[in-house]
C-alpha cells in the first residue's frame, strides 16, 4: 500500500479528484449503455453487462493513474473489484426489496451506491496525489 507523505501537493489532489468526478460521470452515466444498465440488474445473465460496465470504470482509473502516478496503475484492478461489489450489492438489494422510483428507499439506495463510489475515488485520488507528490 502506498504511503501518504506528510504533505501532498494540493494541485495534484485537486486534479485527481476532478478527474475521478469526470470519470464517474462518463463511466456511470454517459458511457453506460442500456444493455449494461438493464442487464446488470437481471436475476440471470447479469455478469457480462456488469463486467462491461466495471471495465469502463477500470479503464478510466487506469488512464488517470497512468497520467498522474503510473506506479499505481494497479488501482484499476481495485476499481474493477470494488465498483463491481458495490453495484452488485445495490442490485441485489434492489431485486430483493423491489424499491420503486417513487419510494424514499430507492433514492437512499441510489445515494448510498453513489456515495460509496465517490468515497472510493477519494481514496484513489489521495493515493495518486500522494505518490505523485513524492520526490
Amino acid at each position: 500500500m502506498p504511503t501518504i507523505p506528510e504533505q501532498i501537493a494540493s494541485h495534484l489532489l485537486i486534479w485527481a479528484v476532478a478527474l475521478f468526478i469526470l470519470k464517474h460521470l462518463l463511466a456511470d452515466f454517459l458511457l453506460q449503455t442500456s444493455w449494461m444498465a438493464m442487464g446488470k440488474e437481471r436475476r440471470e445473465g447479469w455478469l457480462a453487462p456488469l463486467f462491461a460496465h466495471i471495465a469502463v470504470h477500470a479503464a478510466g482509473t487506469l488512464l488517470i493513474s497512468l497520467l498522474m502516478a503510473p506506479m499505481l496503475a494497479w488501482l484499476a484492478l481495485v476499481d474493477l473489484v470494488v465498483h463491481g461489489a458495490i453495484d452488485r450489492a445495490k442490485t441485489s438489494l434492489q431485486g430483493r426489496y423491489r424499491f420503486k422510483v417513487d419510494q424514499a428507499a430507492y433514492w437512499w439506495l441510489f445515494g448510498t451506491d453513489q456515495t460509496l463510489h465517490h468515497l472510493t475515488h477519494l481514496v484513489f485520488a489521495v493515493w495518486i496525489a500522494a505518490a505523485a507528490s513524492l520526490p
